[in-house]
């Protein structure tokens, strides 16, 4: 059996080489066939055919344009909308200088070590080329290349390659030979030492005399001129930052050079070939502007709008007029770098060597098996268990892991609803540290930030917010036997909410009611249309707490699109292309927006959304001065991985996230939370942006004027009129918003241990899902209620004393509802009512009737306010019966 085979696989092998000779044999015949006047014919044929491939040769490289704009090539400025100069788009980090500003010493040793007889020959030394041609043939490899080629090499580096190859030689000749004929020799040398590459970041003479001397190339001695110029003939080989001895040989080599050439003295070399290496190193960090991931973000769009335009964004001077405002720019830089330092302070302290950092915590033996230096070691053939011993008792090795995983990382963006342009984007805390983009490239779990969609999908299908589900336990069936049972931080109160208070306190078990309700497709329908277009939405039950990951850029522009009534419009980043003479290459307008949103649905969802400034968990803007008419978001995923927070105005969007780029890595319970990781982020900057006067105060979320049903039935709700009555805008004067109570401490507050929870119906554990704010979600095993973490409640008035509300003008003509609005549910997760408040529930409080703390007048009569208004004085009862809402079920309609 086995010889057949053996047969039948070398056969084809014996066939092949047993051909070989007769090939050959045909071949030589071929030849000696050939007559000697054949031979001559192509002998003779060779340099013409070479010729004609030069000359097709010439159309295919540089031109002399080319050429002369890259010696005067002038970078792209990125310009904020208030003029700031943000950023340089260039080819290296370089600055030019004219040849007088460069020390003669660097002139001298670079012509006598690699071209003694530049200012003699022409584009190509012919006597070195021919040199360089035999020493190779003799097994003795020789560059032969001018200063004038290597230039070419330097200049055109993807036109013309580095392969050791004849057609490669001869693009780079014709090319020096263009070069050649547009500069003199002197401006060769100049562009030459201005283009050289030097290693850390450093082009140009100027730049390696600063990066490894710290001074400018005027100023550099023979020593130091040879040593540079010694790194051309390879930078990282004779780097004398990390090969010292290697560099000063070569160094050496360089002033022989110069003593042969007459360049030195006989005296002078012998006395400094002797010296050893003395530099003062600095790495040369190029300047990155105040918005370099906003820089980066643009740089591709930039790139293929001047390609299409014939531009060169390195050379040709642009000038790029951005919608960044600098001052929203700065405050956002201020905000994050602020905030992230306060964050990176706990997270040192949680993730320490005496706390969750130890070599025994299995999570860190992880970190440790992911680490390069481990793979590495086990490539090495190491065995695995001894690597992990070894790297988890290196300290430095290990000190350097724990600063890298254990990095608090920050995103900003912020936005004008009603242009799109894009006013601040802050992609990292140190682009230096992390050029990652939490912005636009980050996905991460969006957490309750996504629940306003959910319920804008159930607001689209004719629910309204005044409808109620009962905020109880929660078991929705998924299919297959599995059941979803979301949670949240606290027992449910087993208490009728209003749909609008179910957002406002970010409860999942309403929010899971709705969703199932509405149904994941229209969610995600929703969703889409607002802004979420580029990341994936999974159409699972879980998508109504943010499990699906988004950018931070997708969650603001999904906002704006609320802000703007409805109306989606992609981020605009430019408004203006110029050329550096000023002359206009192109203008953008802000696009049309399309309509992703009823806008009086959009309304009904910024209502609800209202709650969550004014009383909900977004209520601490308030400390930061944030005032007006507001509306927002937190969000807090699993184990506090991420921290969110969104908030709008009709002038203003803006959003962060707050995390690590590991996600197994978090904080504890209290600063995990978006309202107190995220929150002060957005806050800060919407408050300083208030102050500077981009945002106005007394700008209002206005309902829109169309006559349709459900902005009909959204006016009865809010006013508590009948549909014959007429309306009136209740957010005139919005409610003032409450402060936050004292917690003490905060540092202090308990961490929530997490055990190992999986989703139901699934073996092992499940992946990570988001829970609502500072809540767990619909997982098993969830903790025991001791240490599940309790939202701090909104601090009341005092008992009997009526809190301030909306005055309405005019309302001495409108009697008092006769059907009060249910009562508000008492705070969900409270145990209790909260000091100085009786048990029970809150009074009811009607939209459109004020209860105002006068301290006269006869219940149920109007009294007459400072503005010819009317206020109205009622009683407050201890508890009113809710009456259950017939609209509580929620039709099934198609999102538009």
């Amino acid at each position: 059996m086995a010889i057949p085979l053996i047969s039948a696989l070398t056969t084809p092998l014996r066939r092949a080489a047993g051909a070989l000779p007769v090939q050959a044999r045909r071949l030589r015949q071929w030849l000696a066939a050939r007559s000697k006047k054949q031979w001559l014919l192509a002998v003779a044929a060779l340099p013409v055919l070479l010729l004609l491939y030069v000359l097709l040769l010439i159309p295919l490289t540089p031109s002399i344009g080319d050429i002369q704009k890259n010696k005067v090539e002038a970078p792209t400025q990125l310009l904020s909308a208030d003029g700031k100069v943000l950023a340089q788009y260039k080819r290296s980090n370089r600055e030019w200088v004219a040849l007088k500003d460069i020390s003669p010493n660097v002139i001298n040793a670079l012509i006598a070590t690699e071209d003694h007889r530049f200012y003699e020959h022409g584009a190509l030394d012919w006597r070195r080329t021919f040199g360089s041609v035999l020493h190779t043939a003799m097994g003795r490899p020789q560059g032969g290349s001018t200063l004038t080629q290597q230039l070419a090499r330097n200049m055109f580096p993807e036109e013309i390659g580095r392969a050791r190859s004849l057609n490669r030689k001869l693009k780079e000749a014709v090319t020096a030979y263009k070069i050649e004929s547009a500069y003199t020799k002197d401006e060769i040398l100049e562009t030459y030492l201005n283009t050289v590459p030097f290693l850390y970041n450093a082009f140009g003479i100027e730049m390696a005399a600063r990066t490894y001397f710290d001074k400018p190339a005027q100023k550099l001695s023979v020593l130091e001129a040879a040593t540079l110029v010694g790194m051309l003939k390879g930078t990282s080989y004779y780097n004398p930052v990390q090969n010292p001895e290697r560099a000063q040989q070569r160094r050496n080599t360089v002033l022989a050079q110069m003593n042969k050439h007459g360049k030195l003295s006989d005296q002078d070399f012998e006395a400094f070939k002797k010296r050893a290496i003395k530099l003062d190193f600095e790495r040369q960090d190029e300047a990155v502007g105040m918005a370099p991931h906003f820089a980066q973000a643009l740089r591709k769009w930039l790139i293929d709008w001047a390609d299409a335009n014939d531009y060169n964004i390195y050379a040709d001077g642009l000038v790029v007029q951005t919608t960044i405002d600098s001052r929203v720019q700065q405050w956002a830089n201020q905000a994050v770098a602020r905030q992230g330092r306060q964050l990176q302070v706990t997270a040192n302290g949680l993730w320490s060597n005496r706390n969750q950092w130890t070599a025994k915590n299995p999570l860190v033996q992880s970190f440790v098996r992911e680490s390069a230096v481990y793979r590495q070691a086990v490539a090495d053939g190491q065995d695995k268990d001894e690597a992990l011993q070894r790297l988890l008792a290196d300290a430095e090795f290990m000190a350097n892991l724990r600063q890298d995983k254990v990095r608090v990382q920050v995103g900003f963006m912020a936005m004008d609803p009603r242009s799109a342009h894009v006013l601040a984007w802050v992609g990292s805390r140190d682009f230096g540290i992390d050029p990652f983009d939490h912005v636009s490239q980050a996905r991460r779990q969006p957490g309750s930030t996504f629940k306003p969609f959910v319920y804008g999908a159930a607001l689209l299908n004719g629910a309204l917010p005044s409808d109620q589900l009962m905020d109880e336990a929660v078991r929705i069936p998924l299919g297959g036997g599995q059941f979803w049972r979301p949670t949240d931080g606290g027992p449910p109160s087993d208490q009728p909410m209003t749909l609008a208070d179910g957002l406002a306190f970010s409860k999942n078990t309403i929010t899971a009611q709705v969703m199932a309700q509405v149904g994941p497709a229209k969610v995600a329908k929703l969703a889409r249309a607002l802004g979420i277009r580029d990341s994936k939405l999974e159409e699972v039950m879980s998508l109504a707490l943010g499990t699906s990951p988004v950018t931070l850029q997708e969650m603001v522009t999904a906002y704006s699109t609320l802000a703007n009534g409805g109306g989606y419009r992609a981020p605009v980043m430019v408004t203006r292309i110029t050329d550096r003479e000023g002359k206009v290459l192109a203008e953008f307008e802000p696009p049309a927006a399309e309509l992703a949103l009823d806008s009086g649905v959009a309304y009904g969802l910024i209502d609800m959304m209202r709650g969550v400034i004014t009383k909900g968990t977004g209520r601490g803007v308030a400390r930061y001065g944030v005032s007006g008419d507001w509306i927002g978001k937190t969000g807090t995923t699993q184990d506090n991985a991420d921290g969110w927070f969104m908030l709008a105005h009709p002038d203003w969007v803006g959003g962060a996230w707050v995390g690590f780029n590991d996600s197994r890595v978090q904080l504890n319970d209290y600063w995990g939370q978006g309202a107190h990781s995220a929150l002060p982020v957005v806050a800060e900057v919407a408050a300083a942006s208030q102050r500077g006067k981009l945002v106005q105060a007394q700008a209002r979320f206005e309902m829109p004027a169309e006559n349709n049903t459900f902005v009909q039935r959204l006016r009865s709700w809010m006013l508590g009129f009948g549909d014959n009555k007429q309306p009136v805008d209740p957010f005139e004067q919005p409610p003032a918003m409450q402060p936050l109570p004292d917690r003490g401490n905060p540092g202090d507050a308990p961490v929530i241990d997490d055990p190992e929870a999986r989703p139901i119906g699934q073996s092992g554990a499940g992946p990570r899902g988001p829970s609502g704010d500072g809540d767990f979600p619909g997982f098993q095993n969830n903790p025991p209620a001791a240490q599940q973490p309790q939202m701090p409640a909104q601090r009341p008035a005092d008992a009997g004393q009526p809190q301030p509300g909306v005055v309405v003008p005019g309302a001495s003509s409108n009697p008092v509802p006769s059907n009060p609005a249910p009562a508000a549910p008492a705070f969900p997760g409270s145990a209790s009512a909260p000091q100085g408040q009786s048990s029970g529930n809150p009074p009811p409080i009607e939209r459109g009737v004020v209860v105002s703390p006068v301290s006269s007048g006869t219940v149920g009569q109007p009294v007459p306010t400072a503005d010819g208004g009317m206020v109205w004085r009622r009683a407050t009862p201890s508890g009113t019966a809710a009456p259950q809402s017939g609209n509580a079920g929620i039709a099934a309609s198609e999102i538009n």
